[in-house]
């Protein structure tokens, strides 16, 4: 029987990163009424890349109820209402104050109902200087210096996913739960307040210790780790690239034995630590880019798998796309089936993970709710 199965979340929702959040409710077994507006959640809109359905919202709007409302319109408003006092979960991520200005903010509906579950999702939280500001996934990601320690030298690069959001979500997903274990020892609901930037902050932590600590902040590295070498990626004979991972002194030897096959190095007095490598990272580049150019790939991989020494290949998209290690499952869309990566969670849930029409289930919830 799916976890949540007897969950009912109201999901006035928009984008990725609440729509993350009740994607992994509804593929824990609850039941996800997604609220849209008219003209739909707008990342239906920002691509027609999968058979005509936009990728964002294939991805994170599986196993879903769509429902239209209005919520400036009293009838919509008063039909929401009626939902919530039935509901555990309410999720929203609209605009700052927006879902306040509407009657719909958490401590007026916790009021109302004790047990409610409420989750805000926004970009700085409530309270601060920056509370009212609009705030997405790549702002954040320049606002918290994400950037200045992503890219390489010459120029920051932002992080090729919606790190800010995802995180966002994942977070609100893990409280969302701890909130439903605290209300069946309490009895009691929890006000939620998840803002995408303190999730970026956090994740920040390893180049803020460095930056108020050590007085500088790691240095933007490309492939490589800017405080362990060597880690990171080189170029081989035919052109591909391999990235390896020296985790300790004990495999750095091994590295230099078996895979370098210079045994001096890994004791020259430039080497002998890792903090003498980064230091010196330009020389041991120099050194690996000098064995590596000479082997093949295959060459490469067959010396690291002997010296047991971390390694990955350097893929593109569509070779992950043809990984033999990827898991994928089938989703229906209003459009046909698709696949996609299969949920990491170890739970396999017998749930309908169809992606919804816009405003598909309106009639139906209508008549439930009395509406």
């Amino acid at each position: 029987m799916p976890i949540l199965n007897d969950i009912l979340v109201i999901a006035l929702e928009q984008a990725v990163a609440a729509p993350f959040t009740s994607c992994k409710l509804a593929q824990a077994g609850a039941r996800v009424i997604k609220i849209e507006r008219e003209t739909g959640d707008f990342a239906r809109a920002y691509d027609h890349v999968v058979q005509g359905e936009s990728a964002y919202f294939v991805w994170l709007n599986r196993g879903k109820q769509s429902l239209v409302l209005d919520i400036k319109q009293s009838q919509d408003s008063d039909l929401l209402h009626r939902m919530l006092a039935h509901a555990d979960v309410f999720l929203q991520n609209l605009a700052p104050g927006a879902a306040g200005r509407a009657g719909f903010g958490s401590d007026e509906l916790r009021r109302g109902c004790n047990r409610l579950i409420t989750c805000d999702i926004s970009g700085y939280g409530d309270s601060g200087p920056y509370a009212q500001m609009k705030a997405y996934d790549n702002l954040l990601q320049g606002e918290t210096g994400l950037l200045a320690v992503t890219g390489t030298p010459d120029a920051p690069a932002k992080v090729g996913v919606s790190l800010a959001d995802i995180g966002a979500g994942l977070h609100a997903y893990a409280a969302i739960l701890e909130a439903l274990i605290v209300r069946e020892k309490t009895g009691q609901g929890t006000a939620i307040k998840i803002s995408l930037f303190d999730c970026l902050a956090d994740w920040m932590s390893v180049p803020y210790l460095h930056q108020v600590y050590g007085g500088k902040a790691p240095p933007r590295s490309g492939t490589h780790h800017a405080s362990i070498a060597p880690y990171g990626c080189y170029r081989v004979r035919d052109g591909r690239q391999v990235m390896i991972g020296i985790q300790n002194e004990r495999e750095w030897r091994r590295f230099c034995e078996d895979v370098l096959q210079m045994s001096e190095v890994a004791t020259h007095e430039i080497f002998i630590s890792n903090s003498l490598r980064v230091d010196h990272r330009d020389q041991l580049d120099a050194i690996i880019d000098s064995v590596f150019a000479q082997l093949s790939l295959v060459e490469v991989i067959e010396r690291l798998r002997g010296a047991s020494i971390a390694y990955a290949r350097m893929n593109s998209v569509e070779e992950l796309a043809n990984h033999p290690q990827l898991q994928t499952t089938t989703v229906d869309t209003p459009s046909g089936s698709i696949k996609l990566p299969a949920s990491p969670l170890p739970f396999r849930n017998d749930i309908d993970e169809r992606v919804p029409e816009l405003g598909e289930h309106t009639e139906a919830i209508r008549n439930e709710f009395g509406g």
